[in-house]
């Protein structure tokens, strides 16, 4: 008997791990040609996200929970999931309610075809912002023009990876971790499903813009070394543009002379030039803060508690 795990990382959801439970119970008992273990990965909650797992754990043993010693990030969570299942596949979803607990069979049936990586594309995204939406698919956009992999747009964590998959993961221990790249960056067969994203109920997303901007930042920065050409190209650029400004003046003054005039000029030209270092600061110092936490080595988390 095949056995899947389904790994869902939680912060603060008290409100919707009942309802999940019952969901996945529902459609696990029409799928009893598979062992079935539900991983819920506590990061940190601060309200009683942890007791309400504990309450389902006693009605099923199907359901477990390592609870994490404070707030890691989703990032490490998942990892944390992935490195505690002993399973042929591992699903992971969210636990908002927002992934459909019904899409699991359809990505079951494209992994016994043998697809190693089985996403849910977003058709729907819920209730979101005009501007969030727009501003997603931007970021999407941009990422994809800049990575060296192919990064899959509308997709989130929603997806179920093979035994292979788990592993490639597992064996990546970087502290500043994008899973969305990895996901595309370890390769694999792959296949889409299409899904609409269901609308939050309880609870409120711990994902404001702030957090949204630093995951932009961390997917540009963790797979493209784009922004230092850029810092690089832009540098040339000026110098260049300045060396033919310093001709041009040079032979206008030989020729007619020159007056005491352009100190507007000069001061856009300063400010300018100013921009462009500072900002190629910041994007070095980006890649340097990157290169800081990692050679700490750090683990990505640490375990406070663990019912299997």
């Amino acid at each position: 008997m095949k056995s899947i795990s389904i790994i869902v990382p939680c912060f603060n959801e008290e409100g919707n791990i009942e309802q999940l439970c019952k969901r996945i119970t529902e459609m696990t008992s029409q799928h009893t040609q598979y062992s079935w273990k539900t991983v819920f990965v506590d990061d940190g909650s601060s309200d009683h996200t942890i007791e309400k797992i504990k309450a389902e754990r006693e009605k099923n043993s199907m359901f477990a929970l390592i609870a994490l010693s404070r707030n890691f990030g989703k990032e490490a969570a998942i990892l944390a999931g992935i490195d505690n299942v002993c399973c042929d596949c591992a699903i992971i979803m969210d636990a908002d309610l927002q992934h459909p607990v019904d899409a699991i069979p359809l990505m079951i049936e494209q992994w016994e075809k043998g697809y190693d990586d089985v996403y849910a594309k977003r058709l729907y995204r819920g209730k979101e912002s005009w501007l969030r939406k727009k501003l997603s698919m931007a970021y999407y956009s941009i990422l994809q023009k800049m990575a060296d992999i192919d990064i899959l747009p509308n997709v989130g964590d929603f997806r179920l990876l093979d035994r292979k998959c788990i592993d490639a993961l597992k064996a990546m221990r970087e502290t500043q971790r994008y899973t969305k790249g990895l996901y595309c960056w370890i390769g694999y067969r792959k296949k889409e499903i299409i899904v609409n994203q269901e609308d939050r109920t309880e609870g409120k997303s711990s994902f404001n813009y702030v957090r949204l901007v630093n995951l932009a930042i961390e997917g540009i920065t963790s797979y493209t070394t784009t922004p230092l050409r850029m810092s690089t190209l832009f540098g040339l650029l000026s110098s260049i543009s300045a060396f033919i400004y310093m001709i041009f003046v040079f032979v206008k003054t030989l020729l007619f002379g020159e007056a005491v005039q352009g100190f507007p000029t000069i001061i856009i030209i300063i400010l300018f030039l100013g921009g462009i270092q500072l900002i190629s600061l910041g994007v070095i110092g980006e890649y340097l803060a990157r290169i800081f936490h990692e050679t700490k080595r750090r683990p990505n988390y640490f375990i406070k508690e663990i019912m299997k």
